[in-house]
């Protein structure tokens, strides 16, 4: 078996949870839709998106028992307050021990959520039955996406994992970030359609910050980009085609 960089570690069992922990907000409205959340960021992401400003999330490592632990007692000592944990990143589905922190979340009385890109979509496939919510990253339609994402082959694992969550039942949106480097704004309709088309029902188109990217280029103002209005424009006029669809900044 030829192993790349985008495969998942395979690591020896441990004794423990052991998660890479980058960083956490504490209480957030934002990131699981209608609920109080605290979300827990997941060092090392396979992806290298332009844009990206969270690069020093990108180098994966094994994690210390005691960066979960410290999790553990923030959660327990948030109890009646939060409603909600959710895993982001990097990618946190790189991890095989996810599944046990996902599960003990639960234990606390915690709905779970989490962002992903899809990368794996089996490692997907198994959290589904102890996730109450997903927010999918869709970067692009097609080998677009692989562009964006500076890796090939994500875009035919992230259709997988979109099926997935179609066949699951579960709660989740698909998401994604508009960089004027990497759309014009056809594209991003097209891309929403496509979506609607395969039965997303929640969608939320979220502008690129310009700021810190991981490539320096996106930084820079892009000519002819569309103004902010006709983006809403665009989001105002593909609603019809979604129970929900969002412009967030």
């Amino acid at each position: 078996m030829i192993v790349t960089d985008l495969d998942p570690p395979t690591l020896a069992p441990l004794d423990g949870i052991r998660l890479p922990i980058a960083g956490m907000t504490p209480m957030t409205t934002l990131d699981y839709p209608d609920h109080l959340a605290c979300v827990v960021f997941l060092q090392g992401c396979p992806l290298r998106c332009g844009y990206c400003h969270n690069g020093h999330m990108m180098p994966p490592r094994r994690g210390d028992e005691s960066e979960w632990q410290a999790v553990r007692e923030f959660l327990k000592s948030r109890r009646g307050l939060l409603e909600a944990v959710v895993f982001s990143g990097g990618e946190p589905t790189l991890h095989n021990a996810l599944p046990a922190a996902v599960s003990e979340a639960k234990t606390m009385g915690l709905k779970v959520g989490l962002h992903t890109a899809g990368p794996y979509p089996a490692r997907l496939s198994r959290l589904l039955p102890n996730l109450d919510w997903v927010g999918l990253d869709v970067k692009g339609r097609g080998r677009d996406f692989d562009r964006i994402c500076g890796r090939p082959g994500i875009w035919q694992r992230n259709s997988q994992s979109l099926t997935a969550l179609l066949d699951s039942g579960i709660d989740f949106e698909c998401r994604t970030t508009v960089h004027w480097r990497d759309f014009e704004l056809a594209d991003v309709e097209r891309l929403a359609l496509t979506l609607a088309d395969c039965g997303v029902r929640r969608y939320a188109i979220q502008v690129a910050r310009t700021r810190q990217c991981l490539d320096p280029a996106y930084c820079q103002p892009v000519e002819n980009a569309p103004p902010r209005a006709m983006l809403a424009w665009l989001v105002k006029r593909l609603a019809p085609h979604f129970e929900r669809i969002e412009l967030r900044d």
